[in-house]
């Protein structure tokens, strides 16, 4: 994909669920010549082992460090939503949220978790919950939500049209259909990450560059991130 004149959105749970899995793919977007965004779903209230760390001090330092993060990539900005960690839902209320910048920002592409993937067994993972609400309202958001003049009507009369996203790429490190060289932006993607020091450790770090690696076996390039990508129609 060239992406001069794009413009890409991602939308994740949590501060760093999009630098973990997609940062290296925004990062060359945007040296590309996209205008680039986050959307961030909750305020990483819980995040921590930390016994003496308390949740609003947490949120305010999980918002510096995406604000970083983004800078490091290439953003063009970073928004909030600021629901609770761990209590996010699918419903209505966040989509339309999710719809509102949409139509807003009118973004050709949007990059989201997957919400079908619920755990791996070659991993031993069990995905956040916050990770299925946030991808599972994403994708109900881009399809059909903010296509739709007659829904969210209110917003239309505030000036934000409806509006089609192109291409849905949801992050899903064990099934994928698409992989993104990073190489060029592997570095950026690991100085991203180092933003978030309150969850990242050096071993995290080298699970990351391994993943990424793995993505692009078979390739002629070393790095990848891997996606399931639907073209819209």
């Amino acid at each position: 994909m060239i992406a001069i004149n794009m413009i890409a959105l991602g939308v994740a749970a949590h501060p760093d669920d999009l630098d973990f899995g997609a940062s290296g793919t925004f990062a060359k977007w945007a040296k590309e010549g996209a205008e680039c965004y986050y959307l961030i779903c909750t305020n990483g209230c819980k995040g921590s082992d930390d016994p003496k760390m308390t949740e609003k001090k947490l949120i305010k330092i999980r918002r510096e460090e995406q604000i970083r993060a983004g800078k490091v990539i290439g953003l063009k900005g970073v928004f909030f939503l600021d629901h609770n960690d761990t209590e996010l839902v699918a419903d209505l209320k966040l989509k339309k949220e999710i719809v509102r910048h949409i139509r807003r920002l009118r973004p050709d592409v949007v990059v989201t978790l997957d919400p079908t993937m619920v755990y791996s067994k070659s991993r031993g993972y069990v995905n956040h919950t916050d990770h299925r609400a946030a991808g599972q309202a994403a994708m109900d958001a881009v399809f059909p939500l903010a296509r739709d003049r007659l829904t969210f009507k209110e917003l239309e009369k505030e000036g934000l049209k409806p509006h089609k996203v192109k291409s849905l790429y949801l992050i899903n490190f064990d099934d994928h259909n698409e992989v993104v060289d990073i190489t060029g932006t592997i570095n950026q993607k690991i100085r991203a990450l180092e933003c978030h020091a309150s969850q990242i450790s050096k071993e995290s770090l080298g699970w990351v560059r391994k993943r990424s690696q793995l993505a692009a076996k078979g390739k002629r390039y070393k790095y990848a991130e891997a996606f399931v990508r639907l073209n819209m129609r």
